[in-house]
């Protein structure tokens, strides 16, 4: 299946919306949508539909801390979470992933899906700084088949987020 790349800003193409996407257009951050096959989810095979370096295209993982809960992680395709780390910037002592079965009931979003824009509730995201790498970096749109390439200070801004070596 061919990757379809759209910039917002020319609105070449009407793609379906997401809580994601709807929230960039409504704060006029521009965007490029590309699409990939959600049969496959790795990094490396979405990285590969769409001509992109992995390390552009970054991975949004939810952990739950034991002092402050939820809290997002947003780190490089090519790279492993760093769980002291992100317990050392997010002021916890220990970090866990969270099951994938309580993935959707935590943030709106399933797995495959989740953008660290447009979660049911607004948790601390923590952005790796190998982001600012980028003139743009690549997370999930909010559902399985869509990337969004965006600005990552832009990203931070949207967000909350906070860059941290994590």
């Amino acid at each position: 299946m061919p990757s379809t790349c759209i910039d917002s800003s020319l609105m070449i193409k009407k793609m379906s919306s997401t809580n994601a996407t709807r929230i960039l257009k409504a704060k006029k951050i521009p965007f490029i949508e590309y699409t990939y096959s959600a049969e496959d989810l790795s990094v490396e095979k979405i990285a590969e539909d769409n001509n992109l370096p992995v390390a552009q295209v970054f991975k949004t993982l939810v952990a739950k801390g034991d002092k402050t809960g939820v809290i997002i992680a947003v780190v490089a395709g090519d790279a492993s979470l760093n769980l002291k780390a992100l317990a050392k910037a997010s002021g916890n002592k220990k970090i866990a992933l969270i099951p994938v079965k309580d993935l959707q009931g935590l943030t709106g979003y399933i797995r495959g899906g989740c953008s660290p824009i447009g979660m049911k509730k607004d948790f601390p995201v923590f952005i790796s700084t190998r982001a600012l790498d980028f003139d743009k970096i690549f997370v999930n749109a909010g559902k399985r088949g869509v990337l969004m390439g965006v600005e990552p200070n832009a990203l931070a801004g949207v967000c909350g987020g906070i860059f941290s070596d994590i």
